[in-house]
């Protein structure tokens, strides 16, 4: 049985400025399905290669496929539908799945604008596709599809939810194949190397209201960190990796397996071989500052801290949990150990003001972060805030949620000035560094990882791709007012999605009735016995005096 994965064909302008990112996903599901007994699997990666509908026709008529998937996060959704029409078109024999975020939570959306789509892998793809692809190998496709967990699919007019299957609990028994990606085309610019995202841990305890990635990984668990090494010694040696990113959320959660990983790379010699970057949050960096200089013996160069927000208002919002004098003191902590900080900031929402962007430039050059980040709010629409603000977003078309796309229109801002304010405080930091901090701070590899951070951005500044600033039309202040963001209005939350959407919040609004009845009985009760005036009790020998805890 042949099975043929696809990385979508999406760029916008983000993450990508920094270098092309080898699909991690692929790596993780194809090894899993090896060691189920599944050998033949293809990939094609057309983001990377920049393959185009044409291209994707001749190859999909040219491997024949048995079985065709993809994963998509929300702003490649549309190209992974498409991705999948042309599979239809090809090869209509083929069984067309698609996994992700988006489709785990947007399942009845994706089935109602994208028929097409045979079968929606819901949540950690590992074991769901495993068994899924014992399925259709069996014959038991679909003739048992309602029995498989996991799942979602239409059964003639009917969207069909298979029972939620559980979280990988074995996260040691995962054992990626990384040989399946074309490793020469993943390069980190900054540091002309090849780049990997390998996963140490999964699962997020913190609940921050704009994000989603808690509620599609549940429940949090860590890797063995010796599995983890022999992972990236293997990614060093077999395919000459030279800098990986963690992908985790935040992998310093379990502050004891961290430093096992950390003290592994270093008796490996793995610290000498490759550098290292993590995201991680501002309170974890405190916690561990007298751990930091040895966190850069390991070969830990960058940490991304989601600081999020100038002010504490916002952090509040975001239930960040964090303060911002914590912000500061972190990239001071990290500044001294000699870790590269980056600091990211969301911008974008309603209450955004010439003032509150202004704001979070002047805090971002005063805690003297080495490279800062202005990402606009994404409403992901499994998110809770999303459920908060739902009636203040206008746009739908998920090929904008990427970050870099004004979604939301600030109540003072246009959107073309929400942009230009961001690129405002772009071109100031970075000049800033780049006149007076980069070429001057530091020597050897301090100063060649600036300089090649710089270089990444105006190689996409010239290029015109970093915020899609092409394709917007816009060429600086003069413009803000005649940017086109190119917004699909056509595009709409079906209404399958939209009941599924109303029922949740009723279920959650009922919910919170009966917590708040609970509350309120219990606080009843606890007056009562407060009222109720406990008689003396004597201790042992018969006095009321009961001993001294000191004594």
């Amino acid at each position: 049985m042949r099975i043929v994965f696809i990385h979508p064909n999406y760029h916008s302008g983000g993450a990508e400025i920094a270098g092309n990112w080898p699909p991690a996903w692929v790596a993780y599901l194809t090894g899993h399905l090896r060691r189920a007994g599944f050998d033949d699997i293809h990939f094609i990666d057309a983001m990377t290669h920049h393959i185009g509908p044409e291209e994707l026709r001749a190859r999909l008529a040219a491997l024949k496929p048995d079985v065709v998937g993809l994963t998509a996060i929300t702003p490649a959704i549309y190209e992974a539908e498409e991705a999948l029409r042309i599979a239809q078109e090809v090869c209509p024999d083929a069984l067309r799945v698609l996994g992700g975020i988006h489709a785990t939570f947007m399942f009845r959306q994706v089935l109602e604008e994208a028929p097409w789509v045979d079968v929606i892998v819901r949540g950690e793809g590992e074991e769901i596709l495993v068994n899924l692809m014992e399925a259709v190998r069996d014959g038991r496709w679909p003739a048992e599809r309602r029995k498989i967990r996991g799942l979602a699919f239409k059964d003639g007019e009917e969207i069909v939810a298979t029972q939620a299957a559980s979280t990988v609990k074995d996260l040691d028994a995962i054992d990626p194949d990384w040989s399946i990606l074309d490793w020469d085309k993943y390069i980190y610019v900054p540091l002309g190397v090849k780049v990997a995202i390998p996963n140490m841990a999964r699962g997020c305890p913190f609940t921050c209201s704009f994000c989603s990635q808690w509620k599609f990984w549940r429940d949090y668990r860590v890797r063995d960190p010796k599995k983890v090494a022999d992972e990236i010694e293997r990614l060093v040696t077999d395919h000459g990796v030279g800098f990986f990113i963690l992908a985790d959320e935040e992998p310093t959660i379990n502050k004891k397996k961290f430093v096992e990983f950390c003290q592994e790379l270093i008796d490996r010699g793995l610290n000498k071989r490759v550098t290292w970057g993590i995201n991680t949050r501002v309170t974890d960096i405190y916690r561990d500052r007298d751990l930091l200089k040895f966190y850069r013996e390991a070969g830990l160069v960058h940490v991304s801290l989601g600081t999020e927000a100038a002010a504490q208002l916002k952090l509040d919002l975001f239930n960040k949990e964090t303060t911002v004098a914590e912000n500061k003191e972190a990239i001071r902590l990290l500044r001294e150990a000699d870790i590269f900080t980056e600091a990211q900031f969301i911008v974008g929402l309603d209450n955004e003001t010439k003032e509150t962007l202004e704001e979070t430039f002047q805090m971002a050059w005063d805690w003297q972060p080495d490279l800062a980040n202005w990402s606009m709010y994404t409403p992901w629409p499994f998110t809770p805030l999303f459920q908060e603000i739902r009636d203040q977003v206008e746009v739908f078309d998920f090929s904008k949620y990427n970050f870099v796309t004004p979604i939301m229109k600030p109540a003072a801002l246009t959107r073309g000035e929400l942009l230009d304010g961001v690129m405002k405080n772009y071109r100031r930091f970075y000049m800033r560094k780049a006149l007076f901090h980069y070429p001057w701070r530091g020597t050897g590899f301090r100063r060649r990882y600036l300089l090649g951070c710089l270089k990444a951005f105006l190689k996409a500044g010239v290029g015109r791709t970093f915020y899609d600033l092409g394709k917007a039309g816009y060429w600086g202040p003069q413009t803000k007012g005649k940017v086109d963001f190119h917004f699909d209005d056509s595009r709409k939350i079906a209404d399958a999605q939209m009941a599924d959407w109303e029922a949740s919040a009723d279920r959650a609004a009922k919910a919170a009735e009966r917590r708040a009845a609970v509350k309120a009985q219990m606080g009843e009760r606890a007056e009562e016995r407060r009222a109720f005036k406990m008689p003396e009790v004597a201790a042992c020998g018969g006095g009321k005096q009961q001993m001294d805890e000191e004594a």
